[in-house]
């Protein structure tokens, strides 16, 4: 005879999670504490007129104050930032910082004000590269961190905040917690660019950027190879599909100056130019290999400041001159046409 036993199992009942506010930074924030037992409601009570001559948030026709902040597509604004610039690649090693930041200093160089965030969260280089290692960001009386400035460009960097060999072992979350911090609870001030040196790839930090800030365009950033080409298109194919504007794509390396004048393609020449045109961006110039660009990157300072005369500087200026360009020209056809009435 088969006998089959049956052993009763308790079923507990699974205690809902608590959400939890979490902060990246220390500034400007208190501790949770538990949420209490709600007080019995009460009952509805007619609010006192005001008195005459004095203000409230809401007007005398019950109007509620409009926010400091616009909103543009969903997505609310920096304050006094009027334009944001997204410098992206597909994968690393291709000098996507090195470019953002010779592309901020090459715009200020066109009489602009501008200002570079480094929401490279997982790998920093910016300060490093604008010699501003070992320098804490001040904060003010509005519990705004005040960004750091060199060259006339201020800036602010996960760098900043964290010692320089400490790695940043963050899930997505607090990446995308801490780039949003950065852009508003920064004293920014009165920008006409801002440029955001993103990480590489297409992941956590580049979804937040797109939904949280209203980007007025990307540059990408690749180097003339095949392999890097790959990645460059599936950047520009996740930037296409946010809606966010390609201004163009800047072939990095795209060969190396011998000092004694020869040129030699050594990564191939010409990948970025062909991949832009192929998936209809503009493409907006070859920035080549020269140990000048290493040597004063190392230095701490970006070779359009250090030798502005160089060719290499002239090629950066004429691509901020393309993008300021670009931007001018968004501006444009957002304004619409001008009816001229004689």
């Amino acid at each position: 005879m088969l006998r089959i036993f049956v052993r009763s199992v308790r079923v507990r009942q699974a205690r809902p999670c608590q959400p939890q506010k979490r902060t990246i930074f220390g500034w400007g924030s208190s501790k949770e504490t538990p949420p209490a037992q709600a007080p019995p409601p009460k009952p509805p009570q007619t609010p006192p007129a005001a008195k005459p001559g004095s203000q409230s948030a809401v007007g005398g026709s019950g109007a509620v104050k409009e926010p400091t902040s616009k909103v543009i597509n969903n997505k609310p604004t920096i304050p006094g930032v009027k334009h944001i610039v997204a410098v992206a690649s597909g994968k690393g090693g291709v000098g996507k910082s090195t470019v953002a930041v010779n592309l901020a200093m090459a715009l200020m160089q066109h009489d602009l004000r501008v200002g570079l965030l480094d929401a490279d969260i997982y790998g920093p280089s910016i300060p490093l590269m604008l010699n501003l290692e070992g320098i804490k960001p001040q904060v003010n009386e509005n519990k705004m961190l005040v960004p750091l400035q060199n060259f006339g460009v201020k800036c602010m960097s996960m760098g900043f905040l964290v010692p320089a060999d400490a790695p940043t072992i963050w899930r997505g979350p607090m990446v995308m917690g801490a780039i949003d911090q950065m852009l508003r609870q920064v004293e920014w001030g009165d920008l006409d660019i801002m440029v955001v040196d993103l990480p590489p790839g297409t992941g956590d930090a580049q979804l937040t950027l797109t939904q949280r800030a209203p980007l007025s365009g990307a540059v990408i950033v690749s180097t003339p190879q095949d392999v890097a080409l790959i990645d460059t298109r599936r950047g520009l194919n996740m930037f296409k599909t946010v809606n966010v504007p390609i201004l163009g794509v800047v072939e990095n390396m795209s060969y190396f100056e011998c000092p004694c004048g020869q040129q030699f393609d050594i990564f191939g020449r010409g990948g970025a130019k062909k991949t832009a045109e192929k998936m209809g961006a503009d493409f907006l110039g070859e920035i080549p290999i020269v140990k000048e660009i290493r040597e004063y990157s190392d230095q701490g300072k970006p070779i359009t400041v250090a030798l502005p005369d160089s060719s290499t500087a002239k090629s950066y200026r004429s691509i901020a001159q393309q993008v300021i360009q670009k931007l001018e020209s968004q501006k444009n056809q957002a304004a619409g046409p001008t009816i001229i009435m004689e």
